[in-house]
């Protein structure tokens, strides 16, 4: 059996490129978020999802400590906050 020599198409040839040059592309997006991936772990920072909750660790600190505590505190609608509302004279 004689092997003819295949001769490429002009088409292919084009096609080849474009394939090689999309692969590139490709390559360079990867190589991008593998990087900025890699960057951002090894930064060291907190890593904390965004929940849709106040985080602690985003409040400014506070200089002056809290104030003591004034005295019970009751649930609106049980039956001692009636009490705390009007004084502590009158729960007794």
């Amino acid at each position: 059996m004689v092997m003819l020599p295949r001769v490429e198409h002009e088409l292919h040839r084009r096609r080849r490129s474009r394939n090689l040059g999309l692969l590139g592309v490709l390559l360079a997006f990867v190589a991008l978020v593998f990087g900025l991936s890699i960057a951002k772990i090894t930064s060291g920072d907190m890593m904390e999802g965004y929940d849709h909750q106040p985080r602690a660790s985003m409040l400014p600190r506070d200089p002056s400590p809290p104030a003591p505590n004034a005295g019970p505190v009751a649930v609106p609608g049980t039956p001692g906050a009636a009490a705390l509302e009007q004084g502590p004279e009158a729960g007794q």
